[in-house]
């Protein structure tokens, strides 16, 4: 495998899951245009006007990438591990992979019983087969003690791991088992096949093409739920997009993660942690650039200009122009992440082959590119709760402020939020007024701190997906409580 195959494969994966899920999204947007054309069209019109099409952008050119590059890839292990997986396996009637279990009883002094089984031998995980007597286990019939495959003895248990003193014993694919038990003894025979696909890393792309499809299945619910809070943010959204500072931000971003990969850091082997740690940094602060940045703009020089007030002289109440504002913000956060995100997987991937070869050492596997490319995904979804937390204060703070005192107070809230949890924990901790003021901000102010894993993700330490889910948790409820408070700051606003 070329070089480049092997850094690219990752993110030919990523490609393949976006594909998968625009191949869903075009043929129900079909149907829905075979059952009502003008719904039909109101959806393709909203991906032309609003920040769906930046990302469609995005999407259609890793749909390419999936593509043109499928040639140097490995296309058929791919195919066969997803249509092995359970959910896939079970839309399609295959058979999936899992563990497989099984108990029987022999009878005495019998041969060749039969034991049903359904595994590809290159795709075990590891087995183990228990017994009370001495038995005989064959894949063919009639080889009973003769020319066992597998004697296992009474009471002793035969487990097999990969990597282990025992041979794995089977080749190609399985179907049953024959088990020949020779004593005058009855004999319970049970075991478990443990199982999983030859590229387990496709697990990756129905993820993937879920979050696609939920991505715009999010922004056409608001549209039908909430259209004249759509309206305000598509407005705002656009409005933002197309601000020089905007693609300014963007433009620092890429560069930034393209230089990442030949900087020096002397790290003696650890330029890619360095790498990691940097670019995470990078994209979460250039978002929390754009979430200020875009608040102070559209809120407050709004409300300072008297265009809110023209706004809110048609049918739209107060309520819906500032959680339209919000949403407005949050679209272009969504859309630098992706784009930033997608450059900065290819940055940590390509740095893996690029620090090997600049080592002299051997060219590593895609799969260790692989690994290390998935561990920083929470990080960016932990970078982005992080940023639509300070927007939400933000958009609150706008309801009053200008825009120099909003983007000072926030930054303040940003530097306590991370370092609050670590006052409290320090030794000047422990001097009761500092605690009680640490706690207090923990509790006031947003505990960034827990968004803070940057050093973790780069050491290889895997997040597991409660931690993600606890954030979110945390994230939602903070920012319901911050907009609760910008709705409240805004409901007497004069703006006259």
């Amino acid at each position: 495998m070329s070089k480049l195959s092997i850094w690219l494969t990752p993110l030919w994966l990523l490609a393949v899951g976006v594909t998968l899920g625009a191949l869903v999204l075009v043929i129900l947007w079909a149907v829905l245009w075979l059952v009502h054309r003008p719904t039909a069209a109101a959806m393709l019109e909203g991906v032309r006007e609003g920040v769906l099409q930046p990302i469609s952008y995005v999407l259609i050119a890793l749909v390419a990438l999936a593509i043109l590059a499928s040639p140097a890839m490995p296309l058929q292990r791919m195919l066969n591990s997803l249509g092995r997986l359970p959910v896939i396996a079970k839309l399609t009637g295959g058979v999936a992979v899992g563990d497989q279990p099984f108990k029987i009883t022999v009878p005495p002094r019998s041969s060749d019983i039969s034991i049903p089984v359904s595994f590809r031998s290159d795709e075990l995980q590891g087995y183990s087969l228990e017994s009370e007597q001495d038995i005989a286990v064959n894949v063919e019939p009639k080889k009973g003690f003769i020319d066992p495959l597998i004697q296992v003895e009474g009471g002793q248990t035969y487990r097999w791991k990969p990597g282990g003193s025992l041979p794995r014993n089977f080749d190609g694919p399985i179907e049953q088992l024959y088990v020949t038990n020779e004593s005058d003894l009855p004999t319970v025979v049970q075991g478990v096949f443990q199982t999983d696909v030859e590229m387990p890393q496709v697990r990756q792309i129905p993820i993937t093409a879920l979050g696609v499809i939920a991505l715009y299945g999010l922004y056409f619910l608001i549209r039908l739920l909430a259209p004249k809070l759509s309206v305000i943010a598509t407005a705002t959204a656009k409005e933002a997009m197309s601000q020089p500072i905007y693609l300014l931000l963007l433009i620092i971003g890429v560069v930034a993660l393209v230089a990442y990969i030949y900087i020096p850091y002397n790290t003696f082997g650890e330029d890619v942690k360095m790498l990691k740690t940097s670019g995470m940094t990078t994209i979460k602060v250039l978002a929390i650039l754009v979430a200020l940045w875009t608040a102070s703009m559209s809120v407050a020089e709004e409300i300072d200009g008297r265009t809110a007030l023209t706004v809110l002289s048609k049918p739209v109440g107060r309520r819906q122009f500032i959680l339209g504002k919000y949403l407005g913000i949050l679209w272009p956060i969504v859309l630098l992440f992706i784009v930033l995100g997608v450059v900065f997987l290819f940055t940590v991937s390509y740095k893996v082959v690029y620090d090997a070869r600049e080592s002299a050492k051997t060219a590593p596997i895609w799969q260790a590119c692989y690994v290390e490319v998935i561990r920083i995904v929470p990080g960016l979804i932990l970078a982005f709760f992080e940023a639509a937390i300070l927007a939400a204060i933000s958009v609150a703070v706008s309801t009053r402020l200008s825009m120099l005192p909003n983007l000072v107070l926030c930054g303040s809230i940003y530097v306590l939020g991370h370092l609050a949890a670590l006052i409290v924990k320090s030794s000047v901790g422990e001097i009761v007024f500092v605690r009680f003021v640490g706690r207090l901000i923990a509790i006031v102010l947003p505990v960034l701190d827990h968004f803070e894993i940057e050093g973790a993700i780069a050491g290889s330490s895997v997040v597991p997906n409660s931690y993600l889910l606890t954030a979110l948790v945390y994230t939602i409820l903070y920012c319901t409580a911050a907009m609760l408070v910008a709705l409240i700051l805004f409901e007497d606003r004069d703006l006259a």
